[in-house]
């Protein structure tokens, strides 16, 4: 069994699960690592009497918030942000071949905040055209009070016309230097109406 592999691979090492079993998590309500052995209670705090540091103290450090690489401005007046729905991981290259998935997440979309939609006249499951200065994509509108009116999302699983990295700003962090994918300014380019009826 896989998970008796993780336990095993573990031992020792700072997230130990050797003593955590399926019969403890659900009879326990959760074990947490590490737990070296199955007599250890878990470790629920992980650093509640000291942290990984040779005195035991945490580090903090100052620091100044700097903007994103792109700020919305009157030619892209949004911001776009990507990221995962629960059902499918990644590009959506193995997730989307299984039939129950792609079933509940079959195609990609467009989360928007019903006051920019009434402005934008978008309908719910419309055809909604975005750019921004690296290229366009489109996505059927969802529409959601979830999300904040000046922002859009989009999830990154799908190719083609509805591809969010056609998007994505890769500008880099100036000291991990990871890309910035998760926020750009857009555009909404046209909006194509959904038939009474399509599918949800």
């Amino acid at each position: 069994m896989v998970f008796d592999e993780l336990r095993r691979a573990s031992a020792g090492g700072k997230a130990d699960y050797a003593g955590i079993t399926y019969d403890r998590i659900e009879g326990e309500d959760g074990v947490f690592w590490p737990c070296p052995d199955e007599g250890h209670p878990g470790t629920p705090r992980l650093f509640l009497d000291a942290f990984a540091t040779p005195d035991g103290r945490a580090r903090f450090h100052a620091v100044s918030h700097r903007a994103a690489g792109e700020e919305p401005d009157d030619e892209f007046p949004l911001y776009l942000t990507t990221g995962r729905t629960l059902v499918h991981y990644q590009s959506g290259t193995q997730t989307r071949r299984v039939a129950q998935l792609r079933e509940a997440e079959p195609e990609s979309f467009v989360e928007m905040h019903p006051v920019l939609a009434r402005r934008m006249h978008v309908g719910e499951r419309d055809l909604v055209g975005l750019r921004t200065r690296r290229g366009s994509a489109s996505a059927r509108a969802r529409l959601t009070p979830d999300i904040r009116p000046d922002t859009l999302f989009m999830a990154f699983h799908w190719g083609g016309e509805g591809r969010a990295n056609l998007l994505t700003n890769p500008a880099l962090d100036p000291d991990s230097k990871m890309p910035e994918f998760k926020v750009c300014a857009v555009r909404i380019e046209g909006v194509e109406s959904s038939p009474r009826g399509a599918a949800p």
